[in-house]
């Protein structure tokens, strides 16, 4: 893989999808998880950042108690909160410090970045990597974009952010302003998309493709409103296409079938086995008879769907599906 990065924002953007109420267990697990599966950033806390519960609807737990939390379980990966001038003050962020926080991301309108100066140079000061994230950046044309995100860059943004707030934009617009972005700035690019209108995941790999540097998901898809280009699916799609991603699939899975599937109230997000059928080109037909054998041996069924499916994904019989399961039952 490309430099590019995954953060994954369950625990932030998730947080909207469930009105704030992810548990500290919660947190302390799906962090876990996180970081063993090879996810490097994680994003915690309110869906607001930093002094949300303190301006509106308060989640189940204050900033303090989510970032121990973390702090508690997390040893490899970094982990950061979110930040919106007029919710916050610039020096919220101490707390973050307090408990070996490592990034901060600081929303403003795309209209609006002059907002973010003190707190991006503050965040700075407190030797944070600084995140600019210009919320509804479609509002403005592609070259306005680029005259907003040049401020970002002078006040000392590390990275900048293109932000499908709508999930709106089509992968074309994407491709025009993360292109203009790589020409014009000196500093990474990021992208955050929205699922609206079905188009996160394409829109997030157009990103990728055309030199970002991070890239926004969730477990489930998770997040405010339709949700967020999801995790187990981008992670599938890179590996499909060559990269080299050095995150688990599996653990991914895991993570999100635990503790995000069964908080969500309405269907988001796309199941672990239609994620592996599509990854390994598996035909829904032969379901029954995976999930009698993969039983029969105690295996995980999606790794049988994939061990399965590099042999014969046409003509898939119990004959075949027997020997796969015994070789990979001797092999545990």
């Amino acid at each position: 893989m490309n430099k590019t990065r995954i953060l994954d924002c369950t625990l932030r953007d998730g947080s909207f999808a469930i009105d704030f109420q992810f548990t500290l267990e919660q947190t302390r697990m799906i962090c876990k998880y996180l970081e063993e599966s090879g996810i490097e950033l994680i994003e915690i806390g309110h869906g607001h950042g930093f002094n949300a519960s303190n301006k509106g609807q308060k989640a189940l737990h204050n900033d303090e108690e989510y970032l121990t939390a973390a702090n508690e379980v997390l040893k490899k990966s970094k982990f950061g909160m979110f930040q919106m001038p007029g919710i916050s003050k610039p020096n919220d962020i101490d707390l973050g410090v307090k408990y070996n926080m490592n990034f901060v991301r600081i929303g403003t309108n795309v209209t609006e970045i002059e907002k973010a100066r003190d707190y991006i140079k503050y965040s700075k000061d407190n030797s944070l990597f600084v995140c600019s994230n210009l919320i509804k950046s479609y509002a403005v044309s592609p070259s306005k974009f680029i005259e907003q995100a040049k401020k970002a860059e002078e006040y000392g943004a590390d990275v900048i952010y293109l932000v499908d707030s709508a999930g709106g934009m089509l992968p074309e617009e994407v491709k025009k302003y993360i292109k203009l972005m790589k020409k014009n700035l000196g500093v990474q690019i990021g992208f955050h998309g929205h699922n609206n209108l079905n188009l996160a995941i394409t829109n997030t790999l157009e990103a990728m493709e055309n030199g970002a540097d991070i890239i926004d998901t969730t477990l489930r898809g998770i997040g405010r409103d339709a949700g967020n280009a999801q995790t187990e699916i981008m992670i599938s799609i890179l590996e499909k296409k060559g990269y080299n991603t050095s995150i688990d699939l599996y653990k991914t899975m895991e993570a999100g079938e635990k503790f995000v599937a069964p908080l969500i109230k309405s269907q988001i997000g796309i199941d672990s086995i239609s994620v592996i059928s599509g990854f390994s080109q598996f035909h829904s037909s032969f379901l029954p008879l995976l999930s009698s054998i993969s039983r029969k041996y105690s295996l995980d069924i999606k790794k049988l769907i994939v061990e399965v499916c590099k042999i014969d994904k046409v003509n898939v019989s119990e004959e075949l599906v027997e020997t796969v399961a015994k070789r990979m039952s001797n092999e545990n």
